[in-house]
């Protein structure tokens, strides 16, 4: 018998628009917006299997809310990728683990004059009054939020010195903070801001040689942003060497030399403060940070080597017994007068998407963390919610079903932090549909649910914008 989890690697390409969901409860009224995910759609170009999990093409998933009831649309994203996989049944641009469908010369050409996918699959962005979908790529596809079509393109690189930007990203009253790439002989990371969707202002630059970390997020306080410069990076000269052979940025993902640490920037002057030492650590996604005295508290999901990256091909996901890298939720205390990393185990994984309540507690001392947790297999089985005082955790599951990313909305006047509902899009195996949850955040209890017409392969990040929660959801 097949593991359920494998549906979560399959395709879908029935593409669905506006379609009012039966639910087992009415939505909270006060829902008043729309939801918007991002993720994998199409496993496959033409006859070729894609390798990675960050390789598939970009599907968006879309909910708007009103008066209790839920509406469905889904949409892939229409890039220059995905139109050249359909009407050509080839890859573009090398994905992060499949090389393009191109000769030797081509694909050293492309590499050397910067052309980069523009399949945005990890999440979405709200800048100045428009959407976009998102990835490790200097392009962002602008989106309509409420049909989910694709109505434009942008280089979110334009007025900096890099090559790409970051997928995840931080939106706090209207301005955006980001990290933007530099890549080669000596590659560097740019800290930015981005007021009202405008042009971008150049904060600070960190400046490594051609093996830079891989950094796939960062975090903020009030006063600092924490960039991770962990033990695994992407090595460039293997990468350079190895691409007229069709070797992808999955091949350059490497241990580095340097000692991993933290680095710590006053956002206001792009200073310095320090670099912090710790023992090796990858991070893909942060819950929060705050500044705690002399100390910078960071709390994320933090795997030990490279295998984080590496053990995320398809076949390993789809096995009977996949080799899952285990992601603890992890405190990291980063001492800024001196001295290294200390680190305390929160809960322990696999366990993966950290969110909060991130509109009114980022960057500031919080008290509850939630994550998708897993069992077994190669899907979350269970949310979890981790009271940071205790830590006391409460978890929410059921057969059978694997909950998505629970992005944390708050109640229109709030009693507290966890005054709110969780949304997490969901993957029941046995009925094979997909199901969007509603949890009550403060006590895990389920307080509703809509079952979709069809299944939707396993996501990874969205947003929720209403009147509730206007500005973001997540990093």
């Amino acid at each position: 018998m097949d593991p359920g989890w494998r549906l979560g690697f399959q395709t879908q390409r029935e593409e669905l628009r506006d379609v009012a969901l039966d639910a087992t409860a009415p939505f909270p009224d006060w829902l008043d917006g729309t939801l918007v995910c991002n993720g994998p759609g199409q496993f496959e170009v033409g006859d070729t299997d894609l390798t990675h999990w960050f390789d598939p093409l970009a599907m968006l998933r879309g909910f708007r809310f009103d008066d209790g009831a839920v509406s469905y649309t889904n949409r892939f994203v229409r890039s220059e990728d995905f139109r050249v996989a359909r009407e050509h049944g080839s890859i573009r641009r090398s994905l992060p683990g499949t090389p393009a469908d191109d000769s030797a010369v081509a694909r050293l050409y492309r590499a050397l004059t910067g052309a980069f996918q523009d399949n945005p699959s990890i999440g979405v962005v709200g800048l100045g009054d428009r959407l976009y979908a998102v990835t490790e790529s200097p392009i962002g596809i602008e989106i309509d939020p409420e049909t989910l079509e694709t109505v434009g393109r942008r280089d979110l690189t334009a007025g900096l010195d890099a090559d790409t930007t970051l997928g995840h990203t931080h939106v706090e009253d209207g301005t955006q903070w980001g990290l933007a790439a530099d890549f080669g002989r000596k590659s560097a990371y740019t800290l930015f801001r981005r007021d009202a969707g405008d042009a971008p202002t150049p904060i600070t630059r960190l400046v490594f040689d051609s093996h830079p970390p891989y950094i796939h997020a960062f975090a903020l306080t009030e006063r600092y942003a924490v960039i991770p410069a962990s033990t695994v990076g992407v090595d460039f000269g293997r990468l350079s060497r190895g691409i007229a052979r069709g070797a992808t940025f999955l091949d350059a993902i490497a241990p580095r030399d340097a000692e991993p640490s933290f680095h710590v920037v006053d956002r206001a002057t792009g200073e310095h403060v320090a670099a912090v030492p710790a023992d090796q650590f990858f991070i893909y996604h942060f819950a929060n940070a705050y500044e705690d005295g002399d100390e910078v508290v960071v709390d994320a999901v933090a795997y030990e080597d490279e295998t984080a990256v590496t053990g995320l091909t398809l076949s390993n996901l789809r096995s009977d017994e996949p080799d899952l890298p285990r992601g603890d939720f992890v405190r990291f205390r980063l001492p800024l007068d001196g001295g290294g990393v200390r680190r305390k185990r929160l809960l322990r994984g696999p366990v993966e998407f950290p969110t909060i309540n991130y509109g009114q507690r980022n960057g500031r001392a919080y008290q509850y963390a939630y994550l998708a947790a897993i069992d077994h297999g190669s899907l979350p089985t269970a949310i979890a919610k981790v009271a940071l005082a205790g830590p006391t955790t409460r978890t929410w599951s059921e057969p059978d079903l694997h909950p998505g990313e629970p992005l944390f909305v708050p109640a229109p006047t709030p009693n507290g932090e966890d005054d709110g509902v969780l949304l997490s899009l969901a993957l029941d195996t046995r009925a094979e549909r997909s199901v969007l949850l509603c949890l009550d955040a403060a006590t895990m209890t389920e307080r509703a649910r809509a079952v979709l017409p069809h299944r939707l392969p396993y996501g990874f990040h969205g947003q929720y914008y209403g009147s509730s929660d206007p500005g973001r959801s997540m990093a």
